[in-house]
């Protein structure tokens, strides 16, 4: 299918404006509809040239001919670096110099548009956007690294009491500041790579244009910018000051509490290598680590930024956070004081949350409260914080007929995702359970609970397949899915309600096994943390069970 004109972007006829355009002029760049075509040729010019408007702009236009005007020129001569026309090459001006055809270095040209597009698309770029991730959950990982380092020196305050209090608080700020200098140096490294990105994306958007150019000079002028790319920015590795305990000796009071190494810089200069990633076999018997009784009665969902704490929501307006250990730690409750519809939680750590009842998405940090959408004709259901830092909602209208994915970039509208080529929903729309989560290779995967079905997309909204179960003599019910997430392996775990299993796929949705020997009792949401731990909360007990399913190798 022509992707400038999907099923949701038809394109019509510049003549009448209104219906659909079979044709194009590759002349006049314009769009015809059959009935216009006679119109459009009937004058006395004789330059039109009418092709499918899947062929449009595949005539060249080549530059006119410096020498004789009323000609274009078709060649380039080698020895005069001119663009020249028929007559050109057959007058004693030229005589014996070697000649291009401009056709054949458009076509070396356009190759290495594809190629340079290519590169960037699938090499360049991701590697970057692997680099900003990195960078990014090393700042968002500093206060939990830098909160483990203050209990430490809480440890050896206790011992030595009020005498060292001075000392202990002076060390305190020492960390602040290093901190404060720790996260202003990854900071800057991601503005950087980030400047650096941008840049890349509007170099890449010219490709994109000079690729659906037919114009000759431009594009045989074409110079690569990729090798200037290509040069990885290096890496900053900074390690991370560490507190050393000192014996305690009342005659050394003052240097007892010990003292902090400072914290290094070491840029480390990266090339384009070929990974080999980290493998995580599955394991042939997962294992349940721990079970976080949460107090909830209809427990709905789960969601996790690390190792450290999780967050809980069901049939009441109190949004739960727990330690790993099971430790109540916070309880929000909504402001409508309705039911939140799902939550989720940024790469800042800031809770999110969907309110059904007042069609808006709510955003808690440091205990502040605040709008950040508020829908028109459509209830807000699952979210989805993505690697980018965009938001993806399911939404459904009111009347339970539609349902669709949209991505915002704060309050901005980037991507509508409803319907697939051939103009079908993706989506059910009688229903407004779909769970919804973005894989590592930038897929948006929903568990759509009426299709019974998981519906995976890529990153353009293209639909790549869709999951509806697996057979098992084991599990007799129809395939339910509720909760959806994926893990560091690309992998896609989704619950199977009625038959209280996970199903585990690979990222092309192919089948690899099953977790149903954990005693699930109605999983319906789940979560993998930072280390593919997974978190699956059951409907009726109120219970989040943590669960290793794989194995390092």
């Amino acid at each position: 299918m022509d992707p400038d004109y999907s099923a949701q972007d038809v394109a019509r006829c510049d003549l009448c404006n209104t219906a659909i355009a079979q044709s194009y002029c590759d002349f006049c760049h314009v769009k015809i509809c059959k009935p216009c075509i006679g119109e459009h040729i009937s004058d006395e010019y004789d330059k039109h040239k009418i092709v499918p408007i899947h062929q449009r702009k595949s005539t060249l236009i080549y530059p006119k001919c410096e020498t004789h005007q009323n000609k274009t020129s078709e060649c380039q001569c080698k020895d005069c670096n001119v663009f020249v026309c028929s007559h050109c090459m057959a007058s004693s001006q030229h005589s014996g110099h070697k000649f291009l055809h401009l056709e054949e270095l458009f076509t070396t040209s356009k190759k290495c548009i594809q190629n340079d597009k290519e590169e960037l698309n699938n090499t360049i770029i991701p590697t970057y956007e692997e680099i900003i991730y990195e960078l990014e959950m090393q700042i968002t990982s500093l206060d939990g690294e830098y909160k483990k380092l203050t209990k430490e020196m809480s440890k050896q305050r206790e011992e030595i009491h009020r005498e060292v209090d001075m000392a202990i608080n002076q060390m305190e700020e020492e960390i602040g500041e290093i901190k404060v200098k720790h996260r202003s140096i990854l900071q800057k490294h991601l503005d950087e790579i980030k400047q650096l990105q941008s840049l890349m994306q509007q170099t890449l958007n010219a490709l994109n244009e000079m690729e659906e150019s037919n114009k000759v000079i431009p594009t045989i002028n074409y110079s690569s910018k990729t090798e200037q790319f290509s040069k990885l920015p290096p890496k900053v590795n900074v390690s991370m000051s560490k507190f050393i305990r000192k014996q305690i000796k009342k005659e050394e009071l003052g240097d007892l509490v010990g003292k902090l190494t400072p914290f290094s810089i070491v840029l480390e200069e990266r090339v384009f290598t070929a990974k080999k990633p980290t493998v995580r076999e599955l394991l042939d018997e997962p294992e349940v680590l721990n079970t976080i009784k949460t107090g909830h009665s209809s427990l709905r969902s789960v969601t996790c930024l690390n190792e450290e704490q999780i967050w809980t929501s069901g049939y009441t307006a109190d949004i739960k956070c727990f330690n790993i250990q099971g430790e109540l730690q916070k309880t929000i409750r909504t402001k409508s004081g309705e039911w939140p519809r799902d939550i989720a939680l940024d790469s800042d750590g800031a809770l999110l949350y969907s309110d059904w009842q007042t069609s808006t998405v709510y955003k808690i940090k440091n205990d502040q409260t605040e709008k950040i959408l508020t829908l028109q004709g459509w209830i807000p259901a699952n979210l989805c914080a993505t690697f980018s830092g965009d938001l993806l909602v399911t939404m459904y209208s009111y009347d339970f007929t539609q349902s669709k994915v949209v991505r915002y970039s704060g309050s901005t509208v980037k991507q509508t995702i409803q319907f697939d080529d051939e103009g079908q929903p993706l989506y059910s729309g009688n229903s407004y359970s779909k769970c919804i989560t973005e894989n590592r290779n930038l897929d948006i995967c929903v568990a759509d609970l009426k299709a019974c079905a998981v519906v995976v997309v890529n990153q353009a909204g293209k639909l790549r397949f869709r999951y509806t179960g697996h057979p098992s003599p084991v599990n007799s019910k129809p395939y339910v899915p509720l909760g959806i997430t994926t893990d560091s392996q690309n992998r896609i775990l989704t619950t199977d309600r009625d038959n209280n299993s996970i199903h585990i796929l690979d990222s092309d949705g192919q089948f690899l096994r099953y977790i149903d020997n954990c005693e699930l009792k109605y999983p319906y949401s789940l979560c993998v943390d930072s280390d593919d731990n997974l978190f699956v909360c059951e409907f009726n007990t109120g219970n989040v069970k943590k669960i290793v399913y794989w194995k390092l190798t």
